[in-house]
């Protein structure tokens, strides 16, 4: 499994850990929206639905290899 860490680019993975009891959502993010320190992500979930994500608790980044090395 890649590394967990601050940031996304486009093509990184998100979880996203909800309320207890419910499954964990995973996506793929489809564009970075906003500025440096205030981004928020465009993400395509598994189920094919998009929907705007801002970091928060919970929402965990997990980059792709390909852009560990870009």
């Amino acid at each position: 499994m890649n590394e967990v860490r601050s940031g996304a680019q486009v093509g990184d993975r998100l979880e996203v850990h909800g309320t207890p009891g419910k499954p964990t959502r995973r996506g793929e993010i489809v564009e970075v929206l906003g500025n440096a320190g205030h981004e928020h992500y465009l993400v395509r979930w598994e189920s094919d639905h998009e929907s705007i994500v801002y970091p928060a608790e919970g929402v965990n980044v997990i980059h792709n290899a390909a852009s560990e090395h870009a």
